[in-house]
């Protein structure tokens, strides 16, 4: 049988006011149009549902029976078609799961103490990227309810949103020879550096800078991640390299120097992406505009850092 819904809505009408006029009134139609209607219902419940009793229309017993029943079905139906009201963060109880690695040291804390702020009963549970997954896919297929990181080619039905734009810098432990003098091409590439790459590469865009000027370096580790890089940076010599906001209070809690790489690098895009089956789930749209405010706040941090092409002789990046 093939029904139409809009019947339903008619019906309950009709129930309701007792009369076709009433009936078209309360569903903005012409009262032909409602009697039509009114005789499609009859012929789908096999009832005459209102039939003249003088001068005005009764109920049929039928119609009586269904009238509570059909009334709850439209208001059920029309909370399906009505958006929910933004949740209260302060009743959440969620666990939400979240791609990121370095981005986990940089905005955890704070994101973290926002959250709490408003939704104790949220948990956040960050994951480091597996270098064999697709964070696209993971997004995808639901074991990540969002991605926040560099995230390049996502399929279609993510939803990628630009957060901020990073640039790389050197990274030291403080007295380290590479914070005194100039920092030349030469000097840096002579230094001993270790590699963050979750890969596990050894090489990047720091060394095809330097091959265009003659010159290589040696690496001597490589680490999956920023933060255990910075770890080996404050107890060796070996220079490392990532990106200035993400590491900047990593870089300062540990006391490490921050230093303008000597030949340009392209920056790193920070973005922050989703399946399109989170745009309109109010508690996910809640936590995306915490990780927007915890961004800002990031950002704003570090707004006054001066620009990697101004003058040479200086150095260290400021926070």
């Amino acid at each position: 049988m093939n029904l139409d819904l809009n019947l339903l809505f008619a019906l309950d009408a009709l129930l309701e006011e007792g009369s076709v006029g009433g009936a078209a009134r309360r569903l903005h139609l012409s009262e032909p149009a409602t009697s039509r209607a009114l005789g499609r219902i009859r012929a789908v419940i096999g009832d005459p549902v209102l039939v003249r009793s003088g001068r005005r229309m009764v109920l049929t017993p039928r119609a009586q029976e269904l009238r509570t029943e059909v009334h709850a079905l439209v208001e059920r139906a029309r909370a399906v078609f009505t958006p929910p009201d933004p949740p209260d963060p302060a009743t959440l109880r969620r666990v939400f799961t979240v791609l990121a690695d370095d981005v986990a040291t940089a905005l955890g804390p704070e994101l973290l103490a926002r959250v709490r702020a408003e939704a104790p009963g949220v948990t956040l549970r960050f994951l480091g990227e597996d270098p064999a997954a697709d964070g696209g896919l993971q997004l995808r297929d639901g074991q990540a309810d969002l991605d926040i990181g560099v995230v390049p080619d996502a399929p279609p039905e993510i939803v990628v949103e630009p957060l901020f734009t990073d640039r790389m810098a050197a990274i030291v432990r403080a007295g380290h020879p590479l914070t005194a003098g100039e920092l030349t091409p030469e000097r840096y590439a002579a230094a001993v550096h270790v590699s963050a790459s979750r890969r596990g590469k050894l090489t990047g865009p720091i060394d095809e800078a330097l091959a265009g000027l003659g010159l290589t370096r040696q690496v001597a580790l490589a680490v999956p991640t920023f933060g255990a890089a910075l770890v080996v940076v404050a107890r060796t010599d070996l220079v490392g390299l990532m990106p200035e906001r993400l590491g900047s209070r990593a870089v300062e809690a540990l006391g490490l120097v921050a230093l303008r790489p000597p030949v340009p690098l392209p920056p790193k895009e920070i973005a922050m992406a989703w399946h399109q089956r989170y745009d309109a789930d109010g508690a996910h749209r809640w936590l995306r505009d915490r990780v927007r405010e915890t961004v800002a706040e990031l950002a704003g941090r570090t707004a006054g850092a001066p620009d990697p092409a101004g003058e040479a002789k200086a150095n260290t990046v400021g926070h």
